[in-house]
């Protein structure tokens, strides 16, 4: 299936997670927000099973819990038997499409209720949305967050990580092709905030190339869908090597990192040129007090201070208006219900502005 490509228009996008509300108010609150380009709701607050790593690990061999925590037992005796049945239902579903309602990679209410509250509620929408998003959490992230017995990340196993990749790829795959049934274009993030953490002496063993395939895969399975793919990391990381991945659109905290991304002034320039997509993370999640101060006009100052670096680079400003979109910098499901919904206003506030200004239309 071909994916859609859309202009993006810094239009205001939120990144998944919020405070634990009731299903509906969640909804409302992205809607009056972000009514273009709406997603489901993450709220990991009240139950553990909604976190970005439980929420897409069920149906992963092996798996199971210890003190509120998962891992992986592949010492058990029949963990075997468990990865063969794996691989058997993956090769049904990944050659038969009808194969993804199999409930190993099929989303449930028990981990994922806002992501059937969404589909409900698009149903009722007045008017249809440019597109629509959803997330699911990276390779890296997942592989590094699950331990096996003996305390070490699933990641470093190289046969559990092709099971973490094949696993997440189906999950994605259904959920894009859940999300595409509603005839809208579908954006579909890649979370790896652990990424920030890719190249230092935890991971010293794993190399450049693992996080290419890996996110290829997953990427690939995205577009086989129809959908776009995202990637999207918190803090710093290897920028170029994510643009290298076959990812539509890369998602950054602009609000503190940006200066770390403009060191990749090729690979941007490279990526925008190519007709793909920055969501550029203005308003600040992590630290209540810049919450609490900034303000729309603080956040349009210093985004269109940041946005100047790319002209210079020799990037066409009509470029950035059409493939931009204004988030927040990362999920606001830590957040008080307040502060949540402020950095919500923020960010339409921003978009707002950036869109009237007459050097962006």
């Amino acid at each position: 299936m071909r994916k859609t490509a859309f202009n993006t228009d810094c239009l205001p996008l939120f990144l998944g997670s919020l405070p634990e509300m009731d299903d509906e108010k969640a909804f409302d609150l992205v809607m009056a927000y972000s009514p273009a380009i709406p997603n489901w709701s993450q709220m990991p607050g009240g139950d553990k099973r909604e976190g970005m790593v439980a929420q897409f690990a069920p149906g992963f061999p092996g798996l199971k819990r210890r003190q509120g925590s998962l891992y992986v037992d592949n010492t058990d005796a029949v963990f075997q038997d468990e990865m063969l049945r794996f691989y058997e239902t993956y090769l049904i579903a990944v050659s038969h499409s009808t194969g993804l309602d199999d409930a190993l990679f099929a989303l449930s209410t028990e981990t994922a209720r806002g992501f059937f509250a969404f589909m409900e509620r698009l149903d009722r929408l007045p008017e249809a949305p440019r597109a629509v998003k959803g997330q699911i959490t990276g390779p890296f992230t997942f592989g590094t967050a699950i331990k096996d017995p003996s305390g070490v990340a699933i990641f470093h196993d190289d046969v559990l990580r092709d099971m973490i990749v094949k696993l997440l790829s189906m999950k994605a795959r259904w959920q894009v092709a859940q999300l595409a049934a509603k005839e809208f274009p579908v954006i579909l993030f890649i979370d790896e905030p652990a990424l920030a953490g890719f190249g230092t002496s935890e991971f010293i063993s794993i190399s450049r190339e693992v996080i290419l395939d890996c996110l290829g895969e997953l990427i690939n399975m995205i577009h086989s869908a129809g959908g776009l793919a995202g990637i999207h990391v918190c803090a710093n990381t290897d920028w170029a090597m994510l643009m290298e991945t076959g990812a539509d659109l890369i998602s950054f905290d602009a609000y503190t990192y940006f200066e770390r991304l403009i060191l990749y002034q090729d690979a941007i320039v490279d990526f925008m040129n190519a007709g793909k997509y920055l969501a550029w993370g203005i308003v600040p999640t992590v630290r209540t007090d810049d919450i609490e101060n900034e303000t729309v006009s603080s956040l349009t100052k210093q985004l269109r201070h940041k946005t100047e670096n790319l002209f210079a680079l020799g990037i066409d400003p009509s470029i950035v208006l059409r493939q931009s979109l204004i988030t927040p910098s990362c999920g606001t499901g830590a957040l008080t219900p307040g502060h949540a919904e402020k950095v919500l206003k923020l960010t339409k506030g921003v978009s707002d502005n950036i869109r009237r200004e007459e050097r962006y239309a």
